[in-house]
């Protein structure tokens, strides 16, 4: 290994959020420009965790000069709006969740209502559709200065490429340095836990994303790489990528078989799978739940272990 790439370049900063998953952890990396992966959540306790610790360092927010997203999550991108002086780089789809575009938005509780009928759920539950502009109160509102997709080297960071990576967002990227392995993952692996596979609405055409499909693909072309080091957004620093990866794929295709077995007592809608699946739970975390719901029953028809019958509302899943 070039005894230039070191650990010493990277500095982690990991800042409090008001979500599930704890904190999220934020880097530095002193390449050709002074870079931030990932931001934190908009709160003050996230200002001042992340203020004291680049003050640690040796930096003050001023000093930052570029940040880069590794997707549009509040919890990453929240504190992007204390950063103004940085330019601000990530994949395009990024953008209209960063900037609130209203068009997007707007679009996007339609096109949940669409779904969330199509796959069963109880009119009642539709309220729960507002409950995704609550977390908009914890994301900034911003534009990307640049934006940089698949294969594209990353601007101020040297040897590192891009990563397309979706199935926890459409805009997810990590960066990849060949000549160590070092990865820069994002949500995509976590060391504790598994990143859900969140529907969204399509950034391009009119058809629905199928994230855990992606989520696979995704970890199918990180098992063709040389894995170091993966420096996530949440938790530890993961050296085991390869024994993970696998296990996690595992453990979704433990998961699918068990969605497929209810499937074959009786034919169900995503729904009444989502109450099966999650029944304590799904009426607070409708979105969640159903998201990894629909995940498994995705898998499972690709496989061709199920088939549903196509129907707009109340669609139909028989194994």
């Amino acid at each position: 290994m070039n005894s230039s790439l070191n650990q010493e370049s990277i500095i982690t900063m990991p800042i409090p959020t008001p979500f599930p998953v704890g904190d999220i952890n934020v880097y530095v990396y002193k390449g050709d420009a002074l870079t931030l992966i990932d931001a934190g959540p908009k709160t003050e306790e996230a200002l001042d965790s992340l203020k004291i610790q680049l003050e640690k360092a040796g930096y003050r927010l001023e000093d930052i000069e570029q940040v880069i997203v590794t997707h549009h999550h509040p919890d990453h991108v929240g504190l992007l709006d204390e950063l103004k002086g940085a330019r601000f780089i990530g994949h395009p789809y990024n953008e209209p969740w960063l900037s609130r575009d209203q068009e997007f938005l707007e679009s996007q509780k339609t096109f949940f209502q669409g779904l969330l009928l199509e796959f069963g759920v109880d009119p009642v539950f539709l309220k729960y559709i507002k409950n995704l502009e609550r977390s908009l109160a914890f994301s900034c509102t911003v534009s990307l200065d640049g934006t940089i997709t698949s294969g594209d080297e990353v601007p101020g960071m040297p040897g590192f490429r891009v990563i397309e990576t979706p199935g926890h967002a459409q805009s997810h990227i990590a960066l990849y340095r060949e000549a160590d392995g070092l990865l820069f993952g994002g949500d995509v692996l976590l060391k504790k836990i598994s990143a859900n596979p969140l529907l969204e609405p399509p950034m391009e055409g009119t058809e629905r994303p199928k994230p855990q499909l992606q989520f696979n693909e995704t970890f199918d072309k990180l098992l063709q790489l040389p894995l170091s080091r993966v420096f996530s957004g949440h938790g530890e620093i993961i050296e085991n990528a390869h024994e993970l990866i696998h296990y996690r794929k595992k453990r979704q295709g433990d998961r699918a078989e068990e969605v497929r077995k209810m499937l074959a007592q009786k034919p169900m809608t995503a729904f009444q799978v989502c109450t099966e699946l999650f029944p304590t739970v799904f009426h607070k975390e409708l979105m969640l739940t159903m998201s990894e719901t629909v995940a498994q029953l995705d898998y499972l028809e690709n496989l061709g272990k199920i088939t549903s019958n196509g129907a707009k509302e109340s669609r139909m899943y028989f194994a």
